[in-house]
Order: C-alpha cells, then structure tokens, then sequence
C-alpha cells in the first residue's frame, strides 16, 4: 500500500466519483481506477461498489478509509514534525504530561532551556491516561507524574518538582468564591463532582466527605466533562492545583486539608544526555521560585 494509493481511496471515497477523483489528484481516470484496483486486491476485500454514477463505499470499506484517514493525518504531522526538526534541531527530549496546565511553567521552561541548549528541541505529548505507560515504553524521554504513581517503577530516576494543594473549584458567581477557605461545613448541601480519574488521595478527601451524608455527589467521566457541569451549574469540584489553567473561568479556593499531591518528573536511568539533565533543573528552578503562586 502506496500513499498515493491511500490519497486516491481518500479522495474517491470523498467525491463518490471516479473521473472527478482522478481529475482531483491530477492523474488520469485509467491510472486512478488501476491504483483503487491494486489496493482492494492487496487488503482482499472490497472498499468500493461500482455503479453507472460512479463509487460508494462498501461498510468495510466505510471503516477502512476511517482508519486510513486518521492515519494519513498522523503521517502528515509526523513529515511536518519532522521538516521543523531537520530545519533547526539536532536532538530533541520529549515530555509527556497529561494536560497543558499540569505544568504551568512548560512554556518558560523551553524558553530558558533553548538559551542554554540551543539546538535540542521540546516536544510536549499529551496523555491524559495511561501517560506511565507511554513513559515505559519509551515513547517520551520525561514524564510529569504523582509521586505515588512511581513507587514500583524500574529503572527511572524521579526529579522533585513542587507540592500541590486541593482547590475547590466552583463558578466565579458562586456564593462560594467570595471565600479565603473552604471548609467541609462549607460546601455541606451541595453537589460533588466526583470521579473522572482521580487521583487516589483526592478520591480518599471525596469519599470522606460522601461518607459524612451532608454532601451529594454526582459522577464525572473526566476533568473537561467536569468542568463543563460546573459551568452548568450542576455543582462544586475539588481538584488538584496542578489542574488549574489560570485562565479565570472558574474560582479556585483553597480547601482546608493538609493532604497535598507530591508531583515529580520521571527520566530514564540509562538516558544519561546533559539536554534532559538542564531541561529538568529548568523546570525545578521555575517551580522552586514560584513561592507566591498557588500549586
């Protein structure tokens, strides 16, 4: 299977018509009726039905040109990641976290560190899941992670990073955002947002206050979705600081817990470059400095 004949299967799938097809991607119609043909015969089943007007997709082949699409987007990206690299970069460290805001400082980070270490580029890779996972596979170079998620993992190294605090997270017109701190008498009659992969410390503080009957609760699939009910006035959340974009949207309020997430940066034993060794104390010092910002 040729990229030109991944475009050609795009394309007729697209206009339903062979001669526009063709016409499209600059060939002639015999050429592109050929290459559709190689490729049905390759993968052995058919993509295409023929009919006096032109194509339409068969089911499987309704399913194949899904795949084949998200995968020539993906290829399309990685020749373009690719041309940034060979144009400017010798070398590049990639870190993998699972939302933008999870480190505010990212961005100051690649700022300093391109001073110092010019030529090593920084590819961020978002995983909101299985972002460990990624890590041992070696798909990224660093990962930011809690603490107790690194317990039992082999050969890495774990950077310190900062302390994270539990914010409730409510709507700016919320009664409750007029306040310093929030305390469980607080938030008692209202509805929790719960769930959505919670941290395991975070899912103890929900639980304890479910347990204590005085508080409703309703279950969120994940932190946007959350976010989006909070919006609605559907209730309250607690979340981790490190979740916090900073953008306004929502108040932010500490919450009256001593508990906090010790958040860390995970590197390879045997990734020993002097790159990732600068990157990693560019973000440590950033965090280090960060005294009067709410983590």
């Amino acid at each position: 299977m040729t990229t030109k004949q991944i475009d050609y299967c795009i394309e007729l799938a697209r206009t339903e018509s062979f001669s526009r097809g063709a016409e499209n991607m600059f060939v002639s119609q015999p050429t592109f009726s050929y290459q559709i043909k190689l490729l049905e015969e390759e993968v052995g089943f058919e993509i295409f039905t023929r009919n006096g007007k032109g194509a339409a997709l068969t089911p499987a082949g309704k399913q194949f040109v899904t795949y084949l699409s998200n995968m020539r987007e993906e290829l399309k990206r990685a020749i373009e990641q690719g041309q940034n690299f060979s144009a400017k970069y010798r070398d590049n460290i990639t870190i993998c976290l699972m939302v933008r805001q999870a480190l505010y400082f990212l961005p100051e980070a690649i700022n300093d560190f391109e001073k110092n270490a010019p030529g090593v580029q920084i590819t961020p890779l978002f995983r909101y899941e299985n972002s460990i996972d990624s890590f041992l596979k070696n798909e990224s170079d660093i990962v930011f992670a809690l603490e107790e998620q690194t317990k039992q993992l082999a050969g890495t190294i774990v950077h310190q990073l900062f302390k994270s605090h539990i914010y409730l997270v409510c709507d700016r017109n919320d009664p409750l955002a007029s306040k310093n701190l929030i305390t469980d008498e607080d938030i008692y009659g209202r509805t929790l947002m719960v769930g959505g992969g919670s941290p395991a410390l975070l899912r103890s503080v929900q639980q304890k206050l479910i347990s204590s009957g005085k508080i409703g609760y309703f279950n969120s699939p994940d932190h946007d979705t959350t976010h989006i009910n909070i919006a609605a006035g559907k209730g309250i959340c607690l979340s981790p600081g490190f979740l916090n974009d900073h953008s306004g949207q929502f108040a932010w309020i500490p919450y009256d817990c001593d508990d906090t997430f010790s958040c860390v940066l995970c590197t390879h034993k045997t990734d020993q470059r002097r790159s990732l060794e600068i990157f990693v104390r560019s973000l440590q010092k950033l965090y280090s400095e960060a005294v009067a910002f709410p983590l």
